[in-house]
């Protein structure tokens, strides 16, 4: 396998396949994906197997929090102290509320998605939570109305590739 200039390795073509795949069916059986890659059944299950080891891929529901009966859902972005980043993503990564948190460059320094029950969740999440972080400068939210377009099946950034 080839690496990139940042250390990741490239995907072979199977593997590409095989992501490529799971994108637009996470639920595909084994026996499918073998088929339609042309490797016999044991092969694909190692293979997924070390990809879902190697944290290349999860295999999950993605699910819409709006139809699901959370009041809220949206965005934060915080400024914050970098010297204390490490304690504030550790801190962040505890908190359940959130269920994306991003180191970001530009003018804030870490991107968070949040699903919220209730206002009265939301508000605590925002007042007694995230900005009592030592080291959090400023918090800035927006609320998500609609979703518009939510797709996972981007492929691979070797998809090109031979």
């Amino acid at each position: 396998m080839k690496t990139t200039p940042s250390g990741i390795q490239k995907l072979d073509r199977v593997d590409r396949q095989m992501v490529g795949l799971l994108q637009k069916d996470g639920r595909m059986p084994i026996v499918n994906i073998a088929k339609e890659l042309g490797i016999s059944e044991t092969t694909a299950r190692g293979r997924l197997k070390r990809l879902i080891s190697e944290k290349i891929i999860s295999v999950v529901a993605v699910s819409n929090p709006i139809r699901l009966g959370f009041e809220i859902i949206g965005n934060i972005k915080l400024d914050i102290d970098l010297k204390k980043k490490d304690a504030i993503l550790q801190a962040l990564k505890a908190i359940e509320a959130l269920n994306y948190v991003a180191l970001t460059t530009g003018g804030n320094n870490i991107d968070i998605e949040f699903i919220a029950g209730s206002l009265a969740e939301f508000k605590t999440l925002i007042f007694e939570k995230v900005s009592q972080i030592d080291g959090v400068n400023s918090v800035e939210t927006s609320l998500i109305v609609e979703i518009i377009k939510d797709t996972w099946d981007y492929g691979t950034a070797w998809d090109n590739e031979s």
